[in-house]
């Protein structure tokens, strides 16, 4: 039997949403973080490649468990070192009941001399059940040899059923607590933990060891982890063991379970690295920090300056270079405001991304330069005035003839006097109305190109503003809800048919008629059921 192929396209998907998520995040995540979801997301690539219509399951252990002992007698063949010598072997031994693994024991690292099938060796029925598994003697994870220990720690990730083989003296050993049980919290679906030479264990221990065993366990925090009692001498819960195997090789979904694992562990890392939806809009951005930086560039003065020009006729307005340390205080005002939800390598990201201060000023001082400033007068303003001259010319000259004409120096007939005074009221009120209209346009001209001025200033620098720090602030936000959406993407399992690998482990009673186990050595869980 093979593996649904929903699941396997639901797990290419998944792998694929990491992997664009990862080249997406890029340099913004942490070495660790980055390394392990790549590794992640290759492994499972392979891993896919190869099919999941294998199961891989390994006994690993410490030094003196009995996993290799263990191992033959599951295999019902000797083929794995046992010895009193330690340490035995850094290299992986591996028994398969399939005649197509080879590639996928490439894949994990076996020696082409440490293989051996399972095939035409023992014939039966409980033998084709284990159709398709492949069964790994891993070396002594706490070996003196730090080679063993490396072959363990590559070895692990890429199985999909792993077995953890204990004695009654070690199986509180930190060293197997602290440095791996505790590192593999999540995957407790794929894990048993069986507590071998149980027969030299009183009958009235043996109960209570398998319970400290499973508190331990707990204390781990891992719930649910099968739990066993065997002897690799007596045979004592074997036939347990390889029953559980034919379930996990019957399911076909470990092998899908586990690499759904190391994906969701992977998009867990990357979650986070994006711990949450970052609430920024690129407008009210901009307005936030628009007066700050108008205020840095002097704008209004300039704009003051204007108006002052057209309104007095005469003026040279200059704009000033922007205050330096006014506009770097304003990009580190929007890189606090825009990155206070981002994580370190995010906002390192972002402040990169963004124009830097002396970018920015150089950009705000050309913006500025780009303004505008016209100080000409209304168009009018000469015509009127010198209507204005005229007409007060003529007042005065209407006022001096009127007047010469009443004192009599002048001789001229009634009622000219007094029709010439008249004419010079009337010429000097409509040279002062002149005058004031001249005096009001330049004042309205002054008030428009102030405004202009301040106006256009304004959405030069809020244009500056947008370009320089707000669309690649949008960028770096966009890339951040995206990884997130494609971390949250590659977590999620179609609840009708779930990906957790996990498997139904037999029950004491279900085991009970075929086994030849005492009672007292029997199945546990560590949630304590």
């Amino acid at each position: 039997m093979t593996e649904s192929p929903s699941h396997d396209a639901t797990l290419r998907a998944r792998t694929e949403d990491l992997a664009q998520a990862l080249e997406i995040a890029g340099p913004r995540l942490d070495d660790a973080t980055s390394q392990r979801v790549s590794g992640a997301v290759d492994g499972v690539r392979e891993r896919l490649a190869l099919g999941v219509d294998h199961t891989v399951v390994a006994f690993a252990g410490g030094t003196g468990s009995g996993k290799s002992s263990l191992f033959n007698k599951v295999s019902r063949l000797s083929f794995a070192d046992v010895g009193v010598k330690r340490p035995t072997t850094a290299r992986v031994t591996a028994c398969s009941w399939s005649d197509d693994a080879e590639a996928l024991l490439d894949w994990v690292g076996v020696d082409r001399e440490r293989r051996i099938t399972q095939g035409g060796e023992l014939d039966g029925e409980d033998e084709e059940k284990l159709a398709g598994l492949v069964l790994l003697d891993l070396p002594d994870h706490d070996s003196v040899e730090p080679a063993h220990r490396e072959v363990v720690d590559r070895v692990l990730p890429l199985v999909d059923l792993l077995v953890w083989v204990v004695d009654p003296q070690k199986y509180a050993d930190d060293a197997l607590h602290s440095g791996y049980l505790r590192e593999s919290v999540g995957s407790e679906s794929s894990m048993v933990v069986l507590l071998n030479q149980v027969d030299t264990v009183p009958d009235a221990q043996r109960e209570n060891l398998l319970a400290d065993l499973a508190r331990l366990l707990e204390d781990d925090g891992l719930t649910g982890v099968y739990v066993q009692g065997v002897s690799a001498k007596t045979g004592e819960g074997i036939d347990r063991v390889r029953g559980l195997l034919e379930e996990a090789c019957a399911r076909r979904s470990v092998a899908a379970g586990r690499a759904a694992a190391e994906l969701d562990a992977a998009a867990r890392l990357l979650l986070a690295q994006t711990p949450a939806e970052v609430p920024w809009q690129m407008g009210p951005a901009v307005e936030r920090e628009l007066d700050a930086l108008v205020a840095a560039t002097g704008l209004h003065a300039v704009a003051s300056q204007v108006g002052n020009a057209v309104r007095n006729g005469y003026g040279r307005p200059e704009v000033p270079p922007p205050d330096r340390d006014a506009v770097a205080l304003s990009r580190a005002r929007w890189l606090t405001r825009a990155g206070a939800s981002l994580r370190p390598g995010w906002q390192r990201s972002l402040a990169s991304s963004v124009a830097g201060a002396d970018q920015l000023r150089t950009s705000v001082a050309g913006a500025l330069r780009g303004l505008a400033l016209d100080t000409r007068g209304p168009s009018a303003a000469r015509a009127l005035r010198r209507t204005a001259w005229v007409l007060g010319a003529v007042a005065v000259v209407a006022a001096v003839v009127g007047l010469l004409a009443v004192t009599g120096v002048l001789d001229l007939a009634s009622p000219w006097p007094v029709v010439v005074l008249a004419l010079a009221g009337v010429a000097a009120v409509a040279a002062v109305v002149v005058a004031f209209a001249g005096t009001a346009s330049r004042r309205t001209l002054a008030r428009k190109r102030e405004q202009a001025v301040a106006s256009a200033g304004r959405a030069a620098l809020e244009r500056v503003l947008a370009e320089g720090l707000g669309e690649p602030t949008q960028k770096l936000l966009h890339d951040h809800r995206r990884v997130r959406e494609l971390a949250q993407a590659a977590t999620e399992l179609p609840t009708s048919q779930p990906l957790t690998g996990s498997l139904r482990l037999p029950t004491g009673s279900e085991l009970a008629p075929s086994s030849t186990a005492t009672p007292k050595a029997g199945v546990h869980r560590a949630s304590g059921d």
